[in-house]
C-alpha cells in the first residue's frame, strides 16, 4: 500500500483569500506561515525517508508551503502543480468587504458559513464552479494522487482546508450540508494521512497538529 500525506497550507495573508489588495510580489504566506511549513516538513522528514511524488495546487500559499515542506529533505521530487487541488472560490459576500471582517474570526466564519450553505444548495459563485463540480474535481485529484502512491510509495499533497476536508467528507460519507463543520477547525500546516490500497483511499489520521501546538512556539493558527 502507498501513502498520501495531505498538508494544509501555512498561514496566508488576507489578500490570499481575496480580502484587501495585495502588493506586487507579495508572498503567498506570512512569516508565521513559512515557519509552519518548515515545521511540518521537519515532522514528515522524521516519518518517511522521502517523497516519491509531491503535488500542490497552483495557489501561491499552496506552492510556497510545498516548497517549505520539501526543504526539510535532502532530496525531493519535482513539484507537480495540479490546480484541481485548489481551494473553492470564495463568494462575493465574503471577498467584497473590508479587511476588518477577515480580522474578526467569528464574523468572518459566520459570513463564510452562510455563503457556503447557499453555494451547497446551488447558488453560483464568481468562477461559475458549482459545489458538485468542486466535489468531483477534488475526488479526481485524489484518485490521481492515489495512483502515484502505487504500492509502497509516499506522496505529498499540499492543498487547502476546504479541499482536504471535502475529500474526507466523501471518504466518510458526510453529507454536503455538514462538510463545512469539518474544515472550520482545520489547523494551518496540519497533516492528514491516507492509505492507498486495493479498496481505494482510507483515512489513517487527520488534522494532526501537535507539532504546531506548543505554547512556547506560537505556531498554531486556523487561518
Amino acid at each position: 500500500m502507498g501513502a498520501v500525506y495531505l498538508v494544509r497550507h501555512g498561514q496566508a495573508p488576507a489578500h490570499a483569500y481575496g480580502v484587501g489588495t495585495a502588493a506586487p510580489g507579495a508572498p503567498g504566506l506570512t512569516d508565521l506561515g513559512f515557519a509552519q511549513a518548515r515545521r511540518s516538513g521537519d515532522v514528515l522528514a522524521g516519518l518517511v525517508p522521502g517523497f516519491d511524488a509531491a503535488i500542490s495546487g497552483d495557489l501561491p500559499r499552496q506552492v510556497a508551503t510545498a516548497q517549505g515542506v520539501l526543504g526539510a529533505f535532502d532530496t525531493a521530487p519535482d513539484q507537480i502543480v495540479d490546480a484541481a487541488w485548489n481551494e473553492y472560490a470564495l463568494p462575493p459576500s465574503v471577498t467584497t468587504v473590508d479587511a476588518s471582517l477577515y480580522d474578526d474570526r467569528a464574523r468572518y466564519q459566520q459570513a463564510l458559513d452562510v455563503a457556503l450553505a447557499g453555494w451547497i444548495d446551488g447558488d453560483a459563485v464568481d468562477d461559475g464552479e458549482s459545489y458538485t463540480e468542486f466535489a468531483t474535481r477534488t475526488r479526481a485529484a485524489a484518485e490521481r494522487a492515489a495512483t502515484l502512491a502505487g504500492s509502497g510509495e509516499n506522496v505529498l499533497v499540499v492543498s487547502s482546508a476546504g479541499t482536504i476536508t471535502q475529500l474526507l467528507a466523501q471518504l466518510w460519507g458526510v453529507p454536503g450540508s455538514q462538510w463545512p463543520t469539518l474544515h472550520r477547525t482545520f489547523v494551518n500546516a496540519s497533516i492528514t494521512k491516507l492509505i492507498a490500497g486495493r479498496r481505494g483511499l482510507s483515512v489513517v489520521s487527520f488534522n494532526e497538529h501537535a507539532h504546531l501546538a506548543g505554547a512556547k512556539d506560537g505556531l498554531m493558527t486556523y487561518r
